[in-house]
């Protein structure tokens, strides 16, 4: 197999992260797909000798590529997705599974109805408040916050210092996080009930994400200021402990629930810790204005016993 071979599949291994990647910045399916094949034509031309992590060179190529081209745009707009769309990161079922696997490198196995649930409520939600931002303030957000691509490598394909990249996203960030609560206020008070509950499973899976990768600020971003948890008399005898406000809730989940599992708890959304296949601890989110207010950690088998479980990613 030559070099160019190579190369090639090497590309094709990160198209999808890197059409998620460009469909969140760029908010358009046929402009991702101009930038994805902008960067395979700047990749073929380069040399990568010396490129130790192709997935991040990459990375930082597509995101210049995409800031370029929102730099030139003349009117702005978002694609809509088409039902029939095909389950690709990038697509309405295909958002979700994308936005798991870039923010902690694993696939995502569940239903396709699930899955387009999830990109229709985060997805496209998050895209139509991304329109609001400059194409720097949107970049540093997606690439930071979404992508956990650091400060000092975004500077370089911003054109700006490290901490000013870091302000950039802050002040993005403090918009998404105020559109975020006044969205979820009118999916509260809709008539739709599927909207609410595919608005939490979205919430919780976030927040599972944010845990397992030691993300405190995402967490922060997920919890009401006033976010509190508590635990049972068996959750503690695992040693499990309470918290009160979101900084104490941040602290204790951060880097944690490696073992939690995505589950519909009476048909919420929730988490399950379930060694074997036997549920042994119950984690269950409660939502008010678009973020968590209330975490309880349930370990108390006649409780457990009592509840339904449906475990979402198998």
């Amino acid at each position: 197999m030559d070099q160019n071979e190579l190369l090639a599949r090497g590309f094709e291994a990160h198209r999808g992260h890197l059409r998620s990647v460009a469909y969140r910045m760029l908010g358009s399916l046929s402009e991702a797909d101009d930038a994805v094949q902008e960067s395979w034509l700047r990749l073929s031309r380069a040399d990568t000798s010396g490129v130790e992590n192709l997935r991040g060179w990459l990375t930082t190529v597509v995101g210049r590529v995409c800031l370029d081209m929102l730099r030139s745009r003349t009117s702005r707009r978002e694609d809509p997705l088409p039902d029939d769309a095909p389950l690709l990161p990038g697509s309405s079922a295909g958002l979700a599974r994308g936005a798991a696997e870039l923010a902690g490198d694993r696939g995502g196995s569940g239903d396709p109805e699930h899955q387009a649930e999830l990109a229709d409520s985060v997805g496209l939600a998050l895209l139509v408040v991304l329109e609001t931002l400059s194409p720097a303030e949107r970049l540093a957000f997606v690439l930071h916050d979404l992508f956990a691509v650091p400060f000092d490598e975004i500077a370089v394909i911003a054109g700006h210092s490290p901490a000013a990249v870091r302000q950039l996203a802050s002040r993005a960030r403090r918009r998404v996080q105020g559109a975020e609560v006044q969205g979820s206020a009118a999916v509260h008070e809709s008539a739709e009930p599927d909207a609410g509950r595919a608005r939490q499973r979205a919430v919780v899976e976030a927040f599972l994400d944010a845990s397992r990768n030691g993300n405190f600020d995402a967490l922060l971003a997920l919890l009401d200021p006033d976010a509190v948890v508590r635990v049972d008399a068996a959750a503690a005898g695992f040693g499990a402990e309470g918290a009160d406000g979101a900084q104490a809730v941040a602290v204790t989940f951060s880097g944690r629930a490696q073992a939690a599992e995505l589950a519909l708890i009476d048909g919420a959304a929730g988490a399950v810790w379930a060694p074997g296949g036997q549920p042994r601890v119950v984690f269950g989110f409660t939502l008010e204005g678009g973020r968590i207010a209330r975490i309880d950690i349930l370990a108390d088998p006649a409780v457990l016993s009592g509840l339904e479980l449906a475990f979402v990613d198998r």
